[in-house]
């Protein structure tokens, strides 16, 4: 097996889902379009046909999010005809399952360069849409029917945890929003980010440059006043939880050697990946099956895990693996820049913006040897990728 490099990873700003958003004239392809573009722009040692494949994921795959948007926005975005692509879907962790998909054939060998991200207008394409689950799913009680909302999912996770409280899960979203907004002002959120115009029908054209979802200066007080959609009383509210967002995300993966050979930075080294499933109706939970299985195949420990991004699709899963793993829930290790909980969850596109802010972080971390990506997944599923810093250091 060759070595996996993680050279970069871009993303659009990411928006608020609807009408008033900033993407709402824009098409989903033109977003993932935009990333492949840029990854192309930042990486001019890199020739394009040398690209073996482009791996794009989207959970709704309809519309402008349809067609094989691997193969389109491929071609959309420059690359050489003679360059493939395709779609994959494993809703939330779309991007990740794009990246552990590419990454196993550049480590077969069946690739030396590919591109792999993911793409969701959840404004455009609200998240089940067009589907016809079989109804035999429910029926024949394979699922308790709360599985099919997210929402409700999250509250039967408070049920089974009843350590972890709305406060907790409230307190957690505040700092998510605090360490958001401070990475931001110190300039650790932004370089990443690629420019996207945008055209509204009140306002005409503009340009996305930041993320529109955060809520700068949330507070305890204000978030424990939200409304528990999900459940009369619950647990679950648009501040501690991720909302309905459009955006998109590319990232560039290589061979080791075909990276060094051709000047491609490596920013990270695959060390391995995990997928688990678990009940459908606590689908919070997963990622904790998939880093302990994860642990067996690699040999390693939480203890070993220098820096965690966990996407913050609900704060009561966050809170789950940690109490799980025995980590405090203010562990500075974990989601240091703040999470999707301020700036959004575009669903399938989610798994290459923690990845990115990994790589971002172990450049400034030669302390750290090993860091995880992890993420629940709709439909009672876990996600994790542990990754290795080139620059690590060494112990001193």
């Amino acid at each position: 097996m060759r070595t996996v490099a993680f050279v970069e990873g871009v993303r659009t700003p990411f928006g608020k889902a609807g009408d008033k958003g900033i993407y709402a004239g824009t098409r989903a392809d033109d977003l993932v379009v935009n990333a492949i573009r840029e990854l192309l722009r930042r990486h001019p040692e890199l020739p394009p046909e040398r690209v073996d494949e482009v791996a794009i994921a989207a959970t709704t795959q309809i519309g402008d999010q349809g067609l094989t948007i691997g193969r389109t926005a491929a071609l959309l975005a420059g690359l050489p005809k003679s360059v493939p692509g395709f779609a994959i879907d494993r809703m939330c962790a779309g991007a990740m399952t794009a990246v552990t998909t590419a990454a196993s054939g550049i480590g077969f060998g069946a690739y030396d360069i590919a591109i792999a991200g993911g793409v969701e207008h959840m404004g455009r394409h609200p998240m089940g849409e067009g589907v016809d689950p079989n109804p035999r799913i429910i029926a024949d009680k394979l699922v308790d029917p709360t599985a099919l909302v997210m929402g409700q999912t999250a509250e039967n996770l408070h049920d089974r945890f009843p350590a972890i409280t709305k406060q907790r899960t409230d307190a957690y979203a505040a700092r998510s929003q605090e360490r958001y907004a401070e990475a931001v002002k110190t300039g650790k959120i932004g370089p990443e980010l690629v420019p996207v115009a945008t055209r509204s029908k009140e306002l005409g054209w503009g340009l996305a440059t930041e993320d529109e979802p955060p809520r700068p200066g949330t507070t305890l007080e204000t978030l424990a006043n939200l409304k528990t959609p999900f459940r009369p009383h619950g647990r679950i509210t648009a501040g501690n939880a991720a909302g309905l967002n459009d955006g998109a995300t590319a990232s560039l993966l290589a061979d080791e050697d075909t990276a060094r050979e051709l000047g491609l930075p490596v920013a990270m080294r695959l060390v391995g990946y995990a997928f688990a499933g678990v009940e459908p109706e606590v689908m919070g939970i997963g990622p904790v099956p998939a880093t302990e299985k994860l642990f067996k195949r690699t040999g390693l420990t939480i203890d070993d895990i220098g820096l965690f991004e966990i996407n913050e699709a609900f704060a009561v899963q966050v809170l789950a693996f940690l109490d799980h793993f025995g980590i405090d829930d203010e562990d500075p290790r974990v989601n240091q820049w703040g999470g999707a909980i301020a700036c959004g969850h575009p669903l399938a596109s989610s798994g290459v913006r923690l990845m990115t802010q990994l790589a971002r972080q172990f450049a400034e971390r030669p302390d750290v040897r090993y860091g995880m990506t992890t993420m629940c997944i709709g439909i009672g599923m876990g996600g994790t990728v542990i990754w290795e810093n080139p620059a690590f250091e060494g112990a001193k």
